[in-house]
């Protein structure tokens, strides 16, 4: 029997590992991908899951991952791009190369790796699932490189999905509001640049496992777009309706 194959970025993390238990307890193999390090060298490889490093952002060694990973699975049916940062911090402040930092993890490394496995994908019928956010699609406060990226991302995926209609791939979106993932553990660095699911100044978290559930459960109801989290769905009714009224909203909220 041919197993499913899933590829997660971002896999080290909980959101990441969270989905990777999910979709392995529904008899999925996984392909965790992260940066080389401690959390990553503790995910040892276990019956349908392997772990292989990668900074997503080098393109030489994302090509040679994917090469690698078409060689190692029979088929690539999922390819979820979970791997992200946030960046909190006032516009005034944000530097030309952090903004670039951050759009070349959340949106060049997403893209870049849809493009190295589109023809997969076709040859399988399978799915592009980009993990974006709130921010994707409605204004966040002190985020201005991080919505941009998320709307970049939504972007390039939706036009995708034009694209892959033909060929019978599924291109879906999940949008997270705040998933608590990183509390207290933000790394935050001296630019602003953080771990995701950090942030403290959120509103109503999730915990990982509920997230995934909510993400693979419209997946598996073909849904093209999913909001994750009762936040997440009332940002996106309310920012569709009276974007003012969002932005009072949330300002009135996060300020």
């Amino acid at each position: 029997m041919t197993h499913r194959t899933a590829i997660i970025t971002g896999g080290a993390g909980g959101l990441g590992l969270a989905l990777d238990n999910a979709l392995r307890s529904k008899g999925w193999h996984t392909v965790l991908v992260d940066l080389p390090g401690p959390a990553l060298d503790a995910l040892q490889d276990i019956e349908g899951r392997h772990a292989l490093p990668c900074d997503l952002t080098d393109s030489a060694a994302l090509s040679a991952l994917c090469a690698q990973i078409r060689d190692h699975c029979p088929t690539i049916d999922l390819v979820i791009y979970n791997a992200g940062v946030t960046h909190i911090g006032p516009c005034a402040e944000l530097t030309e190369s952090t903004h670039r930092k951050v759009f070349d993890i959340n949106y060049f490394a997403a893209t870049r790796m849809a493009q190295e496995l589109q023809a997969d994908l076709r040859k399988s019928n399978g799915t592009h699932l980009a993990i974006s956010s709130v921010a994707g699609f409605s204004p966040l406060l002190h985020r201005t490189a991080y919505a941009a990226s998320k709307h970049a991302l939504e972007g390039f995926f939706k036009s995708l999905r034009a694209e892959e209609a033909p060929h019978d791939v599924r291109v879906v979106i999940a949008a997270p509001s705040f998933v608590a993932t990183n509390l207290g553990n933000a790394q935050a660095q001296d630019n602003g640049i953080a771990r995701p699911g950090s942030a403290t100044d959120g509103v109503d978290y999730m915990s990982p496992d509920d997230a995934a559930k909510v993400i693979l459960n419209g997946l598996e109801r073909g849904k093209p777009f999913v909001p994750v989290g009762r936040i997440a769905r009332l940002s996106y009714l309310i920012n569709r309706a009276s974007p003012a009224l969002f932005e009072w909203l949330m300002r009135r909220k996060m300020g």
